[in-house]
């Protein structure tokens, strides 16, 4: 797909496919979770990570069509190490029986991905009001305290494999630039589940701001912890996904001016399978990426006092959602 790019410090841009931004890496060796890889960028992140040789582990809901990826994958690369696995991030219940039944396994984990807005995948962007199954505005749910939740029970699988092969784990969180167009107070930590305040694209700019706040205090606390484990988010793009689903207007907008400023798949799974693989990221932690090069993320999102709250606050909010179920 054409669209007007620049090559950035890294050496790739806008235009970059997965494919090429991950050429010449050997990823054998390496297991990663990838959330949300039954369709779009999630199913085109697994294939090029199995194509370099990693072992992916698909976490999905539809279960029916990961199966159809992962035979289209194996299809196309015999060798493909690649396995379903079902969860639902918007249910808590399923996230602690995906991450109980994932390290009953034994595997190892170097790589967590986690694409928070998927939609029909691992999460929503722009719905109307709805709460989560444990009463929760959806798009907070799915989009971040699913993956909060999902990535604190990993971690310590993560720091065992990344101590016990002597390589770094990442972890990347697929945020959006939209995470600048939150609610004016950034995080509506005493109104979280207010309809009548609720405004759907400010909800997903909220949910999009919460995963880059998340990856910040995540990564300042595996620092300080000493652990070789680095978080970075990621701004895919736009991309020509089903994302659009709940709104009309933007879905006209993509046909009339996708060639020229949307991002097709190839293109939209290009900086997480970058930041996920590429050894010129080795060591970089707490950054957040846009075209495959670090790019600057909004003044609330590097708001350490906002991040550390916003820890807190989805850690008790978790407790108290356990303690009624």
């Amino acid at each position: 797909m054409w669209r007007l790019s620049s090559k950035g410090a890294s050496g790739f841009s806008s235009s970059s496919t997965a494919e090429e931004v991950t050429q010449g890496i050997d990823g054998s060796g390496l297991t990663a979770i990838v959330t949300g890889a039954s369709s779009g960028i999630g199913t085109e992140t697994v294939r090029v990570l199995a194509l370099r040789g990693v072992h992916v582990v698909m976490a999905v809901r539809n279960m029916a069509a990961c199966r159809e990826v992962k035979k289209a994958i194996v299809k196309e690369i015999p060798n493909a190490k690649v396995q379903a696995m079902e969860l639902d991030l918007s249910s808590l219940a399923s996230v602690r029986k995906f991450a109980s039944e994932f390290k009953s396994s034994g595997l190892p984990l170097n790589i967590l991905m986690n694409y928070a807005f998927l939609s029909n995948n691992a999460g929503i962007m722009a719905t109307p009001f709805m709460l989560s199954k444990d009463n929760i505005e959806l798009q907070f749910a799915t989009n971040h305290i699913g993956h909060f939740l999902l990535t604190n029970l990993l971690l310590e699988t993560m720091g065992k494999t990344a101590r016990e092969s002597s390589k770094e784990g990442r972890i990347v969180n697929v945020s959006s630039r939209r995470h600048q167009f939150s609610y004016p107070e950034g995080i509506r930590f005493d109104r979280i589940n207010d309809q009548s305040g609720y405004n759907r694209f400010s909800a997903y700019g909220q949910s999009k701001l919460a995963n880059v706040l998340h990856t910040n205090e995540l990564a300042r606390r595996l620092k300080e912890d000493g652990v070789d484990i680095t978080a970075n988010s990621v701004h895919p793009g736009a991309i020509t996904t089903n994302l659009f689903r709940n709104i009309s207007f933007f879905s006209g907008l993509v046909g009339l001016l996708g060639k020229y400023v949307i991002k097709n798949v190839e293109q939209g799974a290009a900086t997480t399978c970058y930041v996920a693989l590429h050894p010129h990221v080795k060591g970089l932690t707490g950054s957040y990426f846009a075209d495959s090069n670090v790019a600057q993320a909004s003044s609330q999102a590097v708001n350490t006092e906002l991040a550390q709250k916003l820890w807190d606050f989805s850690s008790d909010l978790i407790y108290r959602c356990s303690q009624n179920s």
